[in-house]
């Protein structure tokens, strides 16, 4: 698996897992989801995101988006 298709893995799996935590335990989880995006967001600007920083040291190949 390549680093930006387990960013992708990732952050999906946190909004929809916040979402539900939002819904089911208490609203201040959507705050999760809104970092998520905003780290998303500047991500595409800069390049760097601390998930492929992790998931890089990890060993997972290198992609198109994360170097």
């Amino acid at each position: 698996m390549t680093i930006d298709r387990a960013v992708m893995m990732f952050a999906g799996i946190m909004i929809l897992g916040s979402l539900a935590l939002g819904f089911y335990v208490s609203p201040y989880w959507y705050l999760l989801t809104a970092f998520v995006g905003v780290n998303l967001f500047q991500a595409s600007f800069t390049g760097f995101c601390p998930a492929a920083f992790l998931f890089k040291k990890i060993g997972c190949r290198t992609g198109v988006a994360f170097q």
